[in-house]
């Protein structure tokens, strides 16, 4: 019959525990699962400096032969902001009753038993902690940082002084729409964003787009987007359903973004559009250390876990389980956003 003893062996110190819970299977969100769209940044510290300058180029004008060169005019003025990384933590508790039972059975050891059942408890909190960046990730493009409970960690468009564009009316219920308006959005898209981009990721750059389900649904419906695709591979899925699917149109990679079940925890509003660049390097996620002595001064990583004993009494043990993001979007002008009309 295991003990509460068995909690002090080596498999549940901080470190085998943090290297454990990322054999933790679980299924990312969409926005995870695009690869360069998030740039990881781990720092030692709790605190980071985002500076920012100007670094356009500029038209050279001529002059005589012979003439010493011009002097190039200075850089604008450099901006330093800091910030902090914040603190995500969850707990739960396995009590001595709940592992008075386990004993050795066939090849399994009381240990490796204990172990599934911490490594139970750490799958849970592993998920809410990947529906939490999903969370943070569907904010950065958007150009904000939302808490739990709704309310604004970092507006990132304030952060920088950078406006995000307004919302473009796509008009998708009009029943006459005229010939190649669609795509003639999706260009001016393009265009705002990627002049907004100053240059940054060059021609590796691609737009996407998330969409809600009823603005996905009079999107496909649209007559200009089933003639496009009337003679394509996918018109086939069109007349099938393409519910959570992708097409490309206009230089876009438009997806219907599949949230949680509820559409409101981690979703894009039903009637919405959010257009955001991939491989230009505007997003950041830093990670900070645990605050303990076991990773003081360390390169921080996404998720820490660890136990903690009941001292005065030997009845529970805590798995924890902590992370210290922040995640960050540098150029906030060079996102977009539009509407069902």
């Amino acid at each position: 019959m295991a003990t509460m003893d068995v909690f002090n062996a080596d498999p549940f110190a901080a470190i085998s525990m943090t290297r454990a819970v990322d054999k933790v299977g679980y299924n990312p969100g969409y926005l995870g699962s695009i690869p360069g769209l998030i740039d990881p940044a781990p720092v030692r510290t709790q605190g980071i400096y985002i500076e920012e300058r100007e670094t356009g180029p500029r038209i050279i004008q001529t002059d005589r032969r012979g003439n010493p060169p011009r002097q190039r005019a200075p850089e604008g003025p450099r901006k330093v902001r800091s910030f902090e990384t914040l603190r995500l933590s969850q707990s739960t508790t396995i009590t001595a009753h709940q592992i008075a039972g386990i004993r050795a059975f066939g090849t399994e050891s009381e240990l490796q038993q204990v172990q599934q059942e911490v490594a139970r408890d750490q799958g849970l909190m592993r998920a809410d902690m990947e529906l939490t960046f999903e969370h943070y990730r569907l904010g950065l493009v958007q150009g904000v940082t939302v808490d739990a409970d709704g309310s604004t960690l970092y507006d990132w468009a304030a952060e920088f002084g950078q406006p995000i564009p307004g919302e473009v009316n796509f008009d998708l219920a009009n029943p006459s729409p005229a010939p190649g308006i669609l795509k003639k959005k999706c260009n001016d898209i393009v265009r705002t964003m990627t002049r907004a981009l100053k240059g940054r990721g060059g021609n590796a750059v691609r737009i996407r787009a998330i969409c809600g389900d009823n603005f996905w649904d009079d999107f496909t419906a649209h007559s200009e987007i089933r003639e496009t695709y009337l003679y394509h591979s996918a018109a086939a899925q069109l007349r099938e359903g393409d519910a959570w699917e992708e097409y490309r149109f206009g230089g876009i990679t438009f997806a219907n973004y599949r949230g949680t079940d509820d559409g409101t925890t981690v979703a894009v509003p039903t009637d919405k559009v959010k257009f955001f660049p991939v491989g230009a390097g505007i997003f950041r996620m830093a990670y900070s250390p645990a605050e303990t002595f076991d990773f003081v001064n360390t390169l921080g990583q996404e998720v820490y876990s660890w136990l903690v004993h009941d001292r005065d009494r030997n009845a529970w043990v805590q798995p924890e389980m902590y992370s210290y993001p922040l995640p960050v979007c540098t150029m906030p002008a060079a996102l977009h956003r539009g509407r069902r009309g």
